[in-house]
């Protein structure tokens, strides 16, 4: 028997949750079939996330993708099928593969899972983010580089403390919904062993009794705790949110049952969820939104 698990109209960060609540019952290797057919939207999170959910399960997932051609043609531009075709059994015919011209994908769906990963993947979007930084999100010309330290410490993160490979991926749209502003999006996803058994593997590490999924999250992305001991350690995350709040932007990070968030004026999520349902490893959302007269 396969379970199907329906996608949201509109898959991002939030709309995701309703995807991990419908698996969450369900045994690993039990057959699922992932349904995208009424999908209209998916954020870089969306899709990245998707693929991270095929890697968590112990029976090969099918996969229906999204019936609206426009839809298609876009996670098509995004390289998303690339890798679903090596993940999922894709129902009916997976959509050929098309160069991906301009576009506001900045970077493709890429796999990361060695340090040599990052360097190629922030060798390959400086020249684009300058462009797409300073024309048309109006940022300092110095905002470019803090960009590809923050692309790069996210992408870092998979490397040292995942224990398997990961997927980045960058986007640019108009946020209509929230902002009426262009915004910069940078998501980042493994199926790894996430932030409360990484930081547990610390030598000579102590346990308190409140210590879950979100006390992890608050060590490593408030405090800039590591499960590495030697000093400057853990201050990658911590640059991640200085480049944030810089920029007025927005950093969530999911894992295991919790999620955290630095939450800007123009936001309304909450900074801290708890009880979550169950999904492996550390999900990361970047978001810098154009700069306007007066900010």
């Amino acid at each position: 028997m396969t379970t199907v698990i329906n996608v949201p109209p509109s898959l991002d960060d939030v709309t995701f949750e309703q995807v991990l609540d419908q698996i969450a019952p369900l045994p690993a290797d039990e057959k699922i079939l992932v349904d995208a057919r009424h999908a209209r939207w998916a954020s870089p999170f969306g899709l990245t996330a998707l693929l991270t959910l095929a890697q968590t399960r112990a029976e090969r997932a099918a996969f229906a993708p999204p019936e609206a051609e426009e839809t298609v043609s876009y996670w098509n531009r995004t390289g998303f099928f690339r890798h679903a075709t090596e993940l999922f059994d894709i129902v009916g015919s997976a959509p050929k593969q098309k160069p991906a011209g301009e576009s506001d994908v900045l970077l493709e769906i890429t796999p990361i899972a060695k340090s040599d990963d990052v360097h190629e993947v922030v060798g390959r979007i400086q020249q684009k983010a300058q462009h797409i930084l300073t024309r048309e999100l109006n940022l300092d010309a110095k905002a470019t580089m803090g960009f590809a330290m923050t692309l790069s410490e996210a992408c870092q993160n998979i490397v040292e403390h995942a224990g398997r490979g990961g997927w980045v991926a960058v986007q640019t749209y108009r946020w209509t919904k929230r902002l009426g502003r262009r915004v910069v999006v940078i998501a980042v996803c493994d199926a790894g062993v996430g932030f409360r058994q990484s930081l547990e593997s610390a030598p000579g590490r102590t346990r308190s009794d409140r210590w879950d999924d979100a006390m992890a999250l608050e060590e490593a992305v408030v405090r800039g705790v590591s499960r590495f001991r030697d000093p400057g350690r853990g201050q990658g995350l911590a640059g991640v949110r200085r480049y944030v709040g810089r920029w007025d932007g927005k950093l969530s990070v999911r894992s295991g049952t919790a999620r955290i968030a630095i939450v800007p004026s123009w936001d309304e999520d909450v900074a801290l969820r708890e009880g979550l349902a169950p999904f492996g490893g550390a999900q990361m959302q970047i978001t810098i939104p154009e700069r306007t007269a007066g900010r």
